[in-house]
């Protein structure tokens, strides 16, 4: 596990994308410890495990933080196709391959959330927006790959020209860490696992069996730490 803190520093204000889960958990905690301020920013796109919106909510009064969440249903009633949104396409279960993590892409999900983000980084003069993308989700997500960040850090600077703060950064550090990795961050950074939220089915308890929660598990187990997770296939 290694992050590259040679490719950025640590911003006094940072706008984090925070859904509630694993990885934005593990970065604002990771944020936090290096003494960041943070604003954490949620999205109600209409997904169907909108039960991460509450888990997100918790996570920012720990961090006594504020927690803002932005309201994009109307979009997300057009965003048809994908299992996150559209009830009449079937949650994948089992360990994730490319054809079934493509039934839970959500078109320019993180376009969206890190344009917003960075707008509200100027309003509040913050000096950074974060969001948590990792390895894992390069394959079948192109706006979490270091190509994508690279270029929209790009796009932010000549859109926003005159109106960022100094040394402005659009921050993605997790990007060369697998799950696995981000949970052995997280014990280090004593980060209230139970407190997050990973299934896509967005019961009140996590189903076991969907891709995130089977890549959730699998994370605890391979670093050999307790899942305080309850699942409904236990």
């Amino acid at each position: 596990m290694s992050i590259d803190h040679s490719a950025h520093r640590h911003p006094q204000h940072a706008v984090v994308i925070a859904s509630g889960g694993l990885d934005s958990t593990v970065l604002a905690y990771w944020l936090a410890a290096r003494h960041s301020r943070l604003t954490l920013v949620s999205f109600d796109y209409g997904q169907r495990h909108r039960v991460e919106l509450d888990h997100a909510a918790e996570i920012a009064r720990l961090l006594d933080s504020p927690h803002r969440v932005i309201d994009l249903t109307s979009l997300g009633a057009l965003l048809t196709g994908s299992a996150l949104t559209d009830a009449s396409v079937a949650v994948p279960d089992g360990h994730y391959t490319d054809e079934s993590m493509a039934a839970t892409v959500v078109p320019n999900r993180n376009a969206v959330m890190l344009d917003i983000a960075v707008a509200i980084a100027i309003a509040v003069r913050a000096d950074a927006v974060a969001f948590g993308a990792h390895g894992g989700d390069h394959t079948i997500y192109p706006d979490c790959r270091p190509s994508f960040v690279e270029r929209f850090a790009r796009s932010v600077q000549a859109a926003n020209e005159g109106l960022l703060a100094p040394g402005f950064q659009v921050l993605a550090p997790f990007l060369t860490l697998t799950k696995t990795d981000i949970v052995r961050l997280g014990q280090a950074l004593a980060v209230p696992f139970a407190s997050t939220w990973s299934c896509y089915r967005g019961h009140q308890m996590h189903c076991g069996t969907c891709g995130t929660c089977t890549e959730r598990q699998e994370a605890f187990r391979d670093n050999d730490i307790a899942d305080p997770t309850v699942y409904r296939a236990a």
